[in-house]
């Protein structure tokens, strides 16, 4: 049976956030992450001696490129992998066909303009050369901060999806040179500029506060939208707990919406629901039928008269056929699955 090893990464990178966590084997302490260099390996290095105090030994990978990190996570040769943001992971998914998917965020790196062969945006000329990265959203970055400088114009609305063929407006003649991200920062020799990205910024030695002529700001779409994120593979859960905490009063075991509505049809969830232990309680009403008819198959031990309260319920008309019959459902349904995998 595997465990999710709780908030274990997003928990120790970012202060107050336990939302998500990373799968291990019950028998393996050790969490493989394929990082790049710049900054994301030097920020899990930070990690390990938090990591070593919950018993766990975290093994960092480096790569130099934005294609292998995801083969390996999607492979299962790696836990997970952190170097990406989320527009590139879902336009990686797309293209290739993998199943990864954002297990939390941890930091923004913004994109900046450095300087080439040239160190002032004002002195542009017609014929100059600025390189940008050419993979699908770090080329609509780049372009979108060109826009916000005056160097280009974009035709309208093509926002985060734009490429060079998108370019309405050239008013200063520049000559737009795409290449792979991790050699446009080798580009500052032969173009007048360079657009790179936060991450291979830092590995060149430079800094947006001391080298960037114009970068993106903390409160643009992209601050919000580029955010750096724990990747791992999607998973394919048999059932899922509900937590103790309340949820507009109620605890989440006795809140229909949230098993019905949200697990159910939004997120498509079709295994078993059960509550958290000792959920059951009478001071907010969440007795054990109230529990069922919300969409709990399995009630937790906290009450022991649980059993005869849902029994009493249904003789009493209080619970139906239908939704008994749909606790076995899914109950069977669980059973089966576990037997056809090794987990």
């Amino acid at each position: 049976m595997k465990k999710l090893v709780a908030a274990v990464l997003t928990g120790v990178l970012v202060a107050g956030t336990l939302s998500t966590g990373v799968y291990a084997k019950d028998d393996d302490k050790t969490i493989t992450v394929a990082a790049s260099a710049t900054p994301h390996a030097e920020i899990l290095e930070e990690a390990k001696p938090l990591l070593e105090k919950e018993g766990y030994d975290l093994e960092v990978t480096v790569f130099d490129d934005y294609v292998r990190p995801n083969e390996v996570v999607e492979s299962g040769e790696f836990d997970a992998n952190y170097f990406q943001h989320i527009p590139y992971l879902e336009s990686f998914n797309k293209e290739q066909g993998t199943h990864l998917v954002n297990a939390g965020g941890i930091h923004y790196e913004p994109f900046g303009i450095y300087p080439g062969t040239k160190n002032d945006l004002s002195k542009v000329e017609k014929g100059d050369v600025i390189a940008v990265p050419n993979d699908t959203t770090n080329e609509a970055r780049a372009l979108l901060l060109l826009q916000d400088n005056g160097l280009i114009k974009l035709k309208d609305g093509v926002g985060l999806e734009a490429t060079v063929n998108d370019i309405a407006e050239n008013p200063k003649g520049i000559e737009i040179t795409e290449l792979e991200a991790a050699q446009v920062p080798h580009a500052v020799d032969d173009a007048a500029f360079v657009v790179l990205n936060g991450n291979y910024a830092l590995e060149a030695g430079y800094t947006v506060a001391k080298d960037a002529l114009a970068y993106e700001k903390s409160d643009s779409e992209a601050a919000k939208t580029y955010v750096n994120i724990i990747a791992v593979k999607e998973g394919n859960p048999v059932s899922i707990m509900t937590s103790y905490n309340l949820i507009n009063g109620i605890h989440a075991a006795n809140s229909k919406d949230l098993c019905m509505t949200v697990a159910r049809k939004e997120w498509g969830f079709d295994g078993a629901i059960m509550s958290d232990w000792n959920t059951t309680v009478p001071e907010d009403g969440s007795v054990p039928w109230k529990c069922v008819a919300a969409g709990n198959d399995i009630i937790m031990p906290g009450n022991p008269d649980d059993d005869k309260n849902i029994r009493q319920a249904y003789k009493e008309g209080k619970l139906t056929e239908e939704e008994i019959r749909n606790c076995a459902g899914h109950l069977v349904s669980m059973i089966r699955r576990l037997e056809r995998t090794d987990c």
